[in-house]
């Protein structure tokens, strides 16, 4: 579904925002993408819908060449990518039905088939009542939930989402990220870029860490936990323990 072959990013500041970057993720996979502010998470971002393009290396998304796409295909990779922004770029002069309806209107998609879609999937992340409102009379929550129907109004295969839980309590943002996982469940791939540790330990999910432009650790957080917690009083894992005794049984 994903792969980045060599992957880097030098900016004319002659900084690195990625370095060597080797990332395969499947279809239908969810992971998260953790890292400080600066560390790269929105550059990778940026690079796999090809709103910046890669200094060095090889990106593919499905069937595509991200890294040498023409402009005339830019539509069918952004077709297949939804994007939950940082920022959430939604336009304030616009109801919630008018910014979710946007892209369909941008690919030529309108009338009522368009208007179902649209309230199906208002609907769906539970903000339908909100559709006549305006940003502006929404909460922090609200806004990130009006921020994902959108990204799904083109039914991507992949969501991209950029600190969705980021401004938000603890509570709105589990809400989210379950909306996120039930997209998930779906089957549509989803990269989730976060700073929330407590949900990154809490998720059975692929965790992948990037630390100043470069991939340092991709591993699945809750197992390395579980693993932690197993360890006894002697400090030997659990499983370790059950070979050792295995060991010893066998030569009685």
């Amino acid at each position: 579904m994903i792969k980045l072959d060599g992957v880097s990013k030098k900016f004319a500041t002659g900084t690195f925002g990625l370095s060597e970057i080797n990332l395969a993720i499947d279809k239908g996979e969810f992971v998260f993408l953790v890292g400080a502010t600066g560390s790269g998470k929105t550059t990778l971002f940026r690079i796999l819908i090809r709103d910046l393009v890669p200094s060095e290396g090889k990106v593919r998304v499905g069937d595509l060449d991200v890294s040498t796409l023409p402009k005339s295909k830019l539509t069918t990779l952004r077709k297949m990518i939804g994007v939950v922004f940082q920022d959430l770029k939604l336009l304030n002069d616009r109801t919630i039905f008018e910014n979710v309806v946007l892209p369909l209107d941008v690919s030529g998609e309108t009338g009522l088939g368009a208007a179902e879609k649209v309230e199906k999937i208002l609907r769906k992340v539970g903000i339908f009542e909100h559709k006549d409102k305006f940003p502006v009379q929404l909460s922090g929550g609200e806004l990130q939930r009006t921020a994902i129907a959108r990204a799904l109004v083109l039914s991507p295969q992949i969501i991209l989402a950029d600190e969705p839980t980021g401004n938000l309590d603890a509570a709105t943002s589990w809400e989210i990220v379950k909306i996120l996982s039930d997209i998930n469940k779906e089957g549509t791939t989803v990269i989730m870029a976060t700073h929330n540790t407590d949900i990154v330990k809490s998720m059975d999910m692929r965790t992948i860490h990037i630390d100043r432009g470069k991939i340092v650790k991709d591993e699945n957080i809750k197992h390395v936990v579980i693993k932690e917690k197993e360890k006894d009083e002697k400090g030997e894992n659990k499983d370790d323990k059950e070979v050792k005794e295995k060991g010893e049984g066998k030569k009685e």
